[in-house]
Formats: C-alpha cells, sequence, structure tokens
C-alpha cells in the first residue's frame, strides 16, 4: 500500500491502520516523493490527500494514468471536503473511490480490501498486467494467434520467445511477491524495440516473458534475444533499497515450427527449458528433437517419491511418539507395579524449567553491561581481507550488492576482497566477477572447483589471503564501512575470534522475517554477549566474524559438519582461544520469509548443533585446557540445549497421566510450587523482549509492533516450533539423513 499526505499525523494512522490489517506500507508527503516510491515498489492500493504542496493528489492521479503500469492501479482519494467539484475531477481523472475526512477506519478498511479483492481495471486494460504493462498471457496468445496467421497468409516469418528469470523464487523468498514484480517490470523495460514499433511483450506467470517477433527472420530474432540477454545479465534491479541481478534463460521458435500462436508458445517453454542447462546467455530455438516426450516414471520411482514425503512426517511422529506416548504409558507401567516416580518428575520438569529460565535471565542482566572495545587500537592497523562465501546459483541475485558494499570499506591500510564460490555450471555473472577484478586490485573472484560446500570455500581460499586477519561474510551480508576499524580493536587487545551482529534487512517482508528480525536482536544483542561473559567464551555464528589468519588456517573448516562454523569456534576454545561477541559490529543480512524457508534453515542448525554436541561435549569435560566455569558453559551449551526440548515437554505427559488416573477434578492448579514456578518461567518471555527491545539496533528498535508481534508469536507458535525443530533434528542425525538445503537468498 503507498499513503500520500502532506499531514504527518494522518498519514501515520492511516499507515498504522493497514499494518495492523496485515498489508505492506510505504509513504510520502507529496506527489513527487509517492512517484519515486512507485518506481522502487509497484503498490496494490494508493491512498492519497487530494491537497498538498509541490504536486498535489490530482496531479499525482495524472502523472500515474500516463503510464502504463500506473494505470491499472486502484486508487483512493482523501478530501477534506464533499466538494462535488472535487470528486468529478478526481473521478474523471481515473480515481477509483475516495473518502472524506475526518473518515472512519473500518471504512478506509473496507474500501481498501474491496480494491485488493476486486481491482477496478479500466476496460481496455484488462488485458494488461497490472504490476508490469504489459500483455497478460491470455492477451498475448490471442494477438500470437493472429500474428501467426498472418504470417502464413503473408509468407514473411516471425517467431516468439521465452524468457524465465532464474533467480525470481529466491527474490520472492527473500523481499516478497511485490519485489517480484518490481524486477519484471524494470527487466521488461530494457527489452529493444524495433523502430516500426511492431513488437509486443507478454507476461507468463510470475518468472517469464514472452516476446513476439512479427514479420522477423532467425538471424534477427537471434541478434536481438542476445543482446537482450546480455543487457538484463549486466544489469543490477533495484527494490527499495537493496538491488539484485537476474540471469535470463531463453527459448525461442520460429513460427513456421509451429502449428498456431498457442503452439509457439508452448515450444518456447520446452526451448527455454532447453536452455536452462547452460545459462550462458545464448537463445535456445526449438528443434524438432525437443518434442521427444520423457519416460514416464516407473512404480519403484514413484514409490521412493512417495517416501520421501513421508519421511518428514513420520519423524514428527516420532517425536511424539517419544515425547508423549512413551512416557505415559511408562508412568502406567510403573504406577500399575507400585512405583509411582510422576511426581520426582514433575519436580525435574519444574528444576529443569527454572534452570532455563534463571540462565536467560542472568544472560540478559549481564548483556545490560555492554562492553567496548578500545577507543584506538594496540597497534597499527594491518593488511585485512574478507572471505565471501557463495552457492552462486542459490545467490547470484544479491551477491554484487554484497561485493560493492564490501568495496565501499573505510579502512586505512590494505583490503583484499574474495568472493569464494562454487557452481555447478558457468554463469553470466562470472563475467561480471573478472571484469571487477581487472577494474579493482582489491578485488578477487576465486572458483573453488568440486565443492559442495561453504567450509570448502573457505578453506580454499585461504590459500590466497594476503591479510593479518580475515572476516568470513555469507554473501547476503552488508556490512558497515567502518566494521575491519571496529574489528582490528577487538583483536589488537589480545582477542582471536570477534563475532558480530547480523541485523535482518528485510523484516518488512512478511511475519516470518519480522518475527527473526526481533530474534535476531534477542540473540545478537542479548544472549551472545551475556552467554560470553556468563561462561568465559563467545561463539562464531559463521558470518560477521573475523579471525586472525593463522589462526583459521590451523583451525579450517569441516565441511562434513552442518554448523562448521560452531564446529571449528569451540575447537578455538578448546585449545585455550579467546572469541569475543561485539553487538556493534553490524551487518545487514536477509532473512528467510516462508515458513518453509525457515524450517529448513532452522533444521540445518539444530541437527548442525547435534552433531557439535555429540562431538565436543565429552571431550569438554576431559580437557585440561578448559577452566571449571568453561566446562560448565559447555555443558549448559551442548548437553543442555539437545536434552532440554524433551525435558521440558514432559509436563504434558504428566498432566495428561494425572487425569487419566486421578481425573481432572483431582487436579490442584494452585499448588504454590506450580503457581510460583508458572509464573517465574511465563516471565522470561516478555523479559527476553524487554532486553531485546533495551539492546536493539535502532533500525529495528523503531519497530516497536514488531516486538510486541513477535512476544505474542513466540509464545503461542514460535517457541515450541523451535522445540519441535530440536527434537525432529535429532532423530534425523540418527537415523543419519544429513541434507543440506541451501537458504534461498
Amino acid at each position: 500500500m503507498l499513503v500520500v499526505d502532506d499531514d504527518d499525523l494522518i498519514r501515520e494512522v492511516i499507515a498504522e491502520t493497514l499494518s495492523a490489517s496485515g498489508y505492506s506500507v510505504a509513504t510520502a508527503a507529496d506527489g513527487r516523493e509517492a512517484l519515486e516510491r512507485i518506481t522502487e515498489v509497484v503498490p496494490v492500493v494508493v491512498v492519497c490527500d487530494v491537497n498538498m504542496p509541490g504536486m498535489n493528489g490530482f496531479e499525482l492521479l495524472d502523472a500515474m494514468r500516463s503510464t502504463p503500469a500506473g494505470r491499472s492501479i486502484p486508487f483512493v482519494f482523501l478530501t477534506a471536503r464533499t466538494d462535488t467539484d472535487d470528486i468529478v475531477r478526481g473521478l474523471e481523472l481515473g480515481a477509483d473511490d475516495y473518502l472524506v475526512k475526518p473518515f472512519d477506519v473500518a471504512e478506509l478498511l473496507a474500501r481498501v480490501r474491496s480494491k485488493v479483492d476486486r481491482p477496478p481495471v479500466p476496460a481496455e486494460l484488462f488485458p494488461i498486467d497490472r504490476s508490469t504493462g504489459v500483455l497478460s498471457l491470455v492477451r498475448f496468445v490471442d494477438e500470437a494467434n493472429r500474428e501467426h496467421s498472418r504470417s502464413r497468409r503473408s509468407g514473411r516469418d516471425g517467431g516468439i520467445a521465452w524468457v524465465s528469470l532464474v533467480e525470481i523464487d529466491t527474490i520472492r523468498e527473500r523481499f516478497g511477491a511485490a519485489a517480484v514484480d518490481t524486477v519484471v517490470r524494470q527487466v521488461s523495460a530494457l527489452i529493444p524495440s524495433p523502430a516500426d514499433g511492431l513488437e509486443l511483450v507478454g507476461r507468463a506467470g510470475d518468472d517469464a516473458l514472452v516476446i513476439l517477433f512479427p514479420e522477423s527472420d532467425e538471424d534477427s530474432i537471434d541478434a536481438r534475444l542476445r543482446q537482450f540477454g546480455e543487457r538484463v545479465a549486466g544489469s543490477s534491479f533495484a527494490i527499495g533499497d537493496n538491488s539484485v541481478a537476474v540471469t535470463p534463460v531463453t527459448g525461442w521458435v520460429r513460427f513456421e515450427h509451429s502449428s498456431s500462436g498457442e503452439d509457439a508458445v508452448g515450444r518456447a517453454t520446452v526451448a527455454a527449458d532447453a536452455a536452462a542447462a547452460h545459462l550462458d546467455l545464448v537463445p535456445v530455438q526449438w528443434e524438432s528433437h525437443f518434442a521427444d516426450a520423457p519416460a514416464s516414471p516407473s512404480r519403484h520411482t514413484a514409490l521412493l517419491a512417495f517416501a520421501e514425503r513421508a519421511r518428514l512426517p513420520f519423524q514428527i511422529a516420532l517425536t511424539f511418539l517419544a515425547m508423549v506416548a512413551v512416557p505415559f504409558f511408562v508412568y502406567w507401567g510403573l504406577d500399575q507395579a507400585g512405583f509411582d516416580i510422576t511426581q520426582a518428575m514433575y519436580v525435574v520438569v519444574v528444576i529443569a524449567l527454572l534452570v532455563t529460565a534463571t540462565a536467560i535471565w542472568t544472560e540478559g542482566f549481564i548483556a545490560l553491561r555492554q562492553v567496548h572495545p578500545p577507543e584506538e587500537p594496540e597497534s597499527p592497523y594491518p593488511p585485512a581481507s574478507a572471505i565471501i562465501a557463495a552457492y552462486l546459483p542459490n545467490e547470484a541475485a544479491t551477491v554484487m550488492e554484497t561485493i560493492d558494499a564490501f568495496l565501499a570499506t573505510d579502512y586505512p591500510a590494505d583490503v583484499q576482497i574474495i568472493l569464494a564460490y562454487n557452481s555447478p555450471y558457468d554463469m553470466p555473472i562470472e563475467d561480471r566477477f573478472r571484469e571487477l577484478a581487472r577494474n579493482d586490485s582489491r578485488f578477487v573472484a576465486f572458483r573453488v572447483d568440486g565443492s559442495t560446500s561453504k567450509a570448502q570455500n573457505v578453506n580454499a581460499a585461504l590459500s590466497i589471503v594476503t591479510g593479518e586477519y580475515v572476516g568470513v561474510f555469507d554473501a547476503d551480508h552488508l556490512p558497515e564501512p567502518d566494521g575491519f576499524r571496529r574489528a582490528w580493536r577487538w583483536l589488537s587487545d589480545g582477542w582471536d575470534i570477534v563475532q558480530g551482529h547480523p541485523v535482518v534487512r528485510n523484516g518488512d517482508v512478511s511475519w516470518i522475517s519480522r518475527t527473526v528480525a526481533v530474534e535476531f536482536e534477542a540473540i545478537y544483542s542479548v544472549s551472545h554477549p551475556g552467554r560470553q561473559r556468563l561462561h568465559d567464551f563467545g561463539i562464531f555464528g559463521g558470518s560477521n566474524g573475523y579471525w586472525r589468519t593463522e589462526l583459521l588456517r590451523a583451525i579450517r573448516m569441516r565441511g562434513s559438519m552442518l554448523t562448521e562454523d560452531i564446529d571449528s569456534a569451540l575447537r578455538v576454545v578448546e585449545q585455550g582461544g579467546r572469541i569475543v561477541s561485539d553487538p556493534h559490529l553490524v551487518t545487514r543480512e536477509l532473512s528467510p520469509t516462508t515458513l518453509n524457508a525457515l524450517w529448513n534453515q532452522r533444521m540445518r542448525w539444530a541437527q548442525g548443533w547435534f552433531q557439535v554436541s555429540l562431538r565436543h561435549l565429552w571431550p569438554a569435560w576431559r580437557s585440561k585446557v578448559l577452566s571449571p566455569r568453561q566446562k560448565v558453559g559447555f555443558t549448559f551449551l551442548l548437553g543442555w540445549r539437545e536434552i532440554y526440548p524433551w525435558i521440558s515437554a514432559q509436563m504434558f505427559p504428566i498432566i495428561v497421566y494425572w487425569i487419566f488416573r486421578d481425573g481432572f477434578r483431582s487436579l490442584d492448579w494452585f499448588v504454590p510450587l506450580f503457581v510460583l514456578t508458572t509464573v517465574y518461567t511465563l516471565s522470561v518471555g516478555p523479559g527476553q523482549v524487554l532486553f531485546a527491545y533495551h539492546l536493539a539496533t535502532d533500525e529495528i528498535k523503531q519497530r516497536r509492533r514488531w516486538f510486541i508481534a513477535y512476544f505474542i508469536v513466540s509464545t503461542i507458535f514460535y517457541t515450541e516450533f523451535k522445540n519441535l525443530i530440536a527434537r525432529v533434528a535429532q532423530i534425523k542425525e540418527l537415523m543419519r539423513e544429513r541434507a543440506w538445503k541451501v537458504t534461498p537468498r
């Protein structure tokens, strides 16, 4: 939604009302600012005041309706009086509705929802894709059929191309559906049009464009598609304050090789599928052998596919059996034999809850006493390096923005920026890497052939690192310009690793990303620094971490570990190394925006932590290097975190068994121990949120509603969601199922 009003209070009231109803909202103070917003993200509805300084509402509406994309955006006017002339003028210019100030909030929401559910589109634009201004697929096919018939009559050939954008799914995951519309609109603007203006462009689904080339020969179509592909691959596309790159995949067919315009569209799609195997910007023309249908799957293959789909539900069912059903029958069996252990187990569960709650409160209070590095480094700034680890097909859309941010680093000594990436095939964006490396000696593009993991990429890049210390980053992290300066202030003071604070930069996209944004503030502003000082060791979290180069070369990262970062950090601590957590050493990263993407990411993290616990807990207990305080920290970090999700859930089977045995009325819910421990345990939720809000970065702290929503979501759903993941992850590890599902970026 776009809200345009020069009155700050009215603009804020409308924005908050729409936000509270689940809409993403952008605002502008006048018509000119609104036009700038519309070039960034196409709104679903515009709510606009009439009288504003500069460009008023009428002028804004007139400017919007003069463009193809702007003609189909629903527009709701706000007017300060029931002036018939104003209302008529607005409707004649193309407004879809109006409200008179002061307006009722419920009426505003109802009118906006009606425009979302049934968007008013001018009759002549009904066949137009609202987000891009190009033809809809239905209208395009009609035009293609017409042109195909004309080509048959005239004998002048033509063609149809299908252009898919490889990174669209990851853009949707990270920035939302509106970002997809924005990128496709910008890509469509790059299509070179012939002087006679006969060419037509349509949109096919979210990720593809279709192009009609009437009266064009084979060489002309091929040349123009190559030109278009190179322009797209060499461009960056704006999504708000972010920029992304996309890779076009193009297939096309001549009219003479198809029976109709509709058939030509289908064959161009098949040719595009063939082009997707190469990603080399070369348009693939349809050939007859593409029509060979793949063999239908065998029954055996279908059974394997069903087993794969059923595996996760089966594992979740196992956790339920282990968590609830097995304890229930154990309690029943022992009770039948004369041994009632439920009272003792109840006390164990209460103690477990109290221990965890006390630890969380303690970490929070310790984190309030913030510690900073020395104002000036203990030694001069040495050469530094950064390793950006990337899996190219997944991160091709965002990696150029990351590289540009690192090249803007403010550092008084030499900085080397290494992009250490792996890719199963050549990609056009690699040409941009090579060109950048030629033009800027600080940048090195290092392709790690044969790599299948981030660990391999980082280990390989260490062979060319020239800095005395090296920062390790994921491909979506945008650093602060002074990050290297601040990191060296810690390292020069005797620390071996500095772990910074990743801040979520796409929290506006969905409730998932907003939840993760607040969660990261609780982790990196509160838990990590508090835990580091409580247990006398910190953790390297995989990105935005700075290492002494020789230490990282000696430790390396193990590709066999799903969380190679945690494994490497604990090996450093076990050797007596020191890791500090700095919540003011900020990078900005992209969060998962869907529940499925979040599940995959957190499942890998949870299973990786379980691997680390199995590998490091026993050696830590036996270590002669670790202090008793650190051993307690290892026990809590590795042992307690793995058993707590199971212990905390035992309250449920205990209470269910008591009800089964003695009846519901027999339970006394007001036992002082139960009441006090319940209140104390429940206090952790709001306590965590308050600590996170107090210590959060300013950009997240300004979103107070996010913190309130996080408290509600975590209480009702998110905490148990993570506990479920932790339990399932252990079962996956015991079943030796170790699938690395890459987080979309």
